[in-house]
């Protein structure tokens, strides 16, 4: 996903490490980029928005149990997939 403008942080490379921005599995520099995108880019934010209810409804329905790291990195990569797929349909449409 691309909203089409420009930024420092790629709107795609900030949704894919959206969980880690989540879960503060990043490091301080790359916490502050995803945060500086998320407060210009109002399509991230809203995407962001969606992820941050998805890792709710999750932490509440495994009550406080952390993932095993397969089952991340399958998600992670399921989320690239999701990202390139809306990438492809956006510039089919263009």
């Amino acid at each position: 996903m691309s909203c089409g403008e420009p930024h420092e942080t790629d709107c795609r490379e900030v949704l894919e490490d959206v969980y880690l921005y989540l879960d503060s599995e990043c490091d301080e520099v790359s916490r502050g980029k995803i945060r500086h995108h998320l407060d210009e880019c109002s399509p991230c934010l809203r995407e962001f928005g969606i992820e941050q209810e998805v890792k709710a409804l999750v932490a509440r329905s495994c009550g406080g149990d952390r993932a095993p790291e397969t089952l991340r990195i399958r998600l992670k990569l399921k989320l690239r997939e999701v990202v390139l797929e809306a990438d492809a349909r956006e510039f089919r449409a263009e």
